[in-house]
């Protein structure tokens, strides 16, 4: 699978996260747009750089094929050079293994910044073939309050702007509040010169992993099967409705803390909140997530804001703003006993916690937000000291670490190698690794050669676990990362004692006020 993005962007890696959401990281060190994210929860194929390209990026590699005279000299336009670099794009992902390409053109028909790629596709067609070509446009069937209605001149504008660049839809996927008539199909279908079968309903489901199912009740993939003549194949989709099954007959409900600086768009963290959801599953549960901004766990406010809840997580981040409120929540967690997963800035905001509260290491801190702290137990790392590209300065992709045998680590991964994606550029500083072992502290993963430190945990807490990868990144619906579903299972265990003592305190509150109206 592939995106296609129009902005100018080289890539969302420098990208403020309010902007544009989370980085989404493929194992060779792409950092992508999130939506790739979603492609590999539900394919389940591992993507790569591939997979993601912008108009950034291809400007960026027709300007530098014409200063290498790529072109001889000939003048350099968006037909055919432009176009023809998006097309090498696709034609990228095709290789022996792979029978279909599907590609998303990011954006919105009738965008200015998309022109280039709507040319790019219309020309794929009669490179390849028409019958190696299926086009399918999303859009959307708003539902009017005051009089009732769904309207479809939307679709009907956007397929006509659509056309006109000379792509006619082979299928309409309609998105909608609720479903939409079979009346209405057939008037889109009139209107917008598709086959009725071929007008798809994706109206809004309880879950997001119910939409396989739903385009599969609509006839979607017979019908795009049918126009690329891949006939004979029957889905078997009895795993998509076991996990629908599990997500449907949960009955029991967690509380979990997420503790970031950009919670006011949820998709800032979108892989968290799904990894989080995995190993709800997983454990035959649901997650209820609280959004907390990192300030508010400041100063003396860490008790008030996360004494109800049954866990937390402290997700990865850039930036000195919040930080503190990050090192409170991880301390509070340590001190009562609250699960906690840290992910990167959060397993470095657990260390600098460590420091400060246990070792005594007074004012300790990451070098990257106070450069002269006398602990740097967070610091770069002396290659990288002289990079300065702020696109090109991370320890990015998969990474191998090695588990030590017997820590909480190594039982939930069930193994003593793995391989998690990495996005950052500080680590834990080995230099100060000798302060912190024997304490306690447990450093149950590192490098293979030992210099980076991986994983860290508290041998007598039932879940204090930082990584310094982003394991949320290989999360899958029927695979849940691993660590998540160690911090879910240690969460569940304190909401379940926490409501037997509540119960046992009602109860004995009961039989105190049975005795006393006896006894009066």
């Amino acid at each position: 699978m592939q995106k296609l993005d129009p902005y100018i962007n080289v890539d969302p890696g420098t990208m403020n996260p309010y902007e544009h959401g989370e980085v989404f990281v493929t194992d060779d060190g792409g950092e992508t747009d999130l939506d790739l994210g979603h492609y590999e929860r539900f394919i389940d194929e591992n993507l790569t750089k591939l997979s993601n390209a912008t108009t950034g990026s291809i400007y960026s590699s027709v300007i530098a094929a014409e200063r290498h005279g790529e072109y001889l000299g000939k003048t350099v336009q968006v037909i055919p050079h432009v176009t023809n670099e998006i097309k090498n794009r696709i034609a990228s992902l095709v290789a022996e293994d792979v029978d279909v390409v599907i590609t998303e053109i990011g954006g919105t028909v009738g965008d200015i910044e998309i022109l280039p790629f709507l040319e790019a596709i219309r020309q794929v067609r009669l490179d390849v073939g028409r019958a190696n070509v299926c086009y399918i446009h999303v859009t959307l069937v708003p539902f009017i309050g005051p009089t009732g209605e769904q309207k479809t001149k939307p679709t009907q504008h956007s397929v006509t702007e659509l056309r006109s660049r000379g792509v006619q839809p082979d299928a309409i996927v309609c998105r909608s509040e609720s479903p939409i008539s079979d009346e209405l199909k057939r008037k889109i279908s009139g209107l917008c010169d598709v086959d009725p079968s071929a007008v798809v309903n994706a109206a809004d489901a309880a879950s997001i992993y119910e939409i396989p199912l739903v385009l599969h009740d609509e006839g979607l993939d017979q019908e795009v099967c049918g126009i690329l003549r891949l006939g004979g194949h029957k889905p078997d989709l009895s795993a998509w409705r076991k996990l629908n099954q599990r997500i449907e007959d949960a009955n029991e409900t967690v509380r979990i803390g997420l503790i970031g600086k950009y919670v006011t768009l949820p998709d800032a963290y979108l892989s968290v909140v799904e990894a989080l959801n995995h190993a709800a599953i997983y454990h035959g549960a649901s997650v209820d997530i609280e959004w907390i901004q990192s300030e508010s766990v400041e100063g003396l406010m860490a008790e008030s804001t996360l004494s109800g809840l049954d866990g937390i997580v402290i997700p990865g981040g850039f930036g000195e703003r919040g930080v503190e409120g990050k090192i409170n929540a991880a301390a509070y967690a340590r001190e009562n006993n609250l699960p906690c997963l840290g992910i990167c800035l959060g397993l470095q905001a657990m260390t600098v916690e460590y420091a400060r509260n246990v070792l005594g290491l007074t004012n300790a801190h990451s070098s990257e937000f106070n450069p002269r702290t006398p602990w740097p137990v967070i610091d770069l790392m002396e290659s990288q000291r002289q990079i300065t590209d702020k696109g090109g300065t991370m320890r990015l992709g998969a990474c191998l670490a090695k588990l030590r045998a017997g820590t909480k680590v190594a039982e939930v991964y069930g193994t003593e190698v793995v391989s998690e994606r990495h996005r950052h550029r500080y680590e834990f500083n080995p230099k100060l690794r000798s302060r912190f072992e024997g304490q306690g502290f447990i450093i149950s993963g590192e490098s293979p050669d030992g210099l980076l430190v991986e994983f860290i945990e508290l041998a007598t807490h039932p879940w204090w676990v930082g990584t310094q990868a982003h394991p949320e990144f290989k999360s899958r619906p029927d695979r849940p990362a691993p660590l998540f579903c160690g911090l879910l299972e240690a969460a569940l265990d304190r909401s379940r004692s926490r409501t037997a003592a509540r119960l046992s305190t009602e109860t004995a509150q009961h039989i105190k006020n049975i005795s006393e109206v006896s006894v009066g």
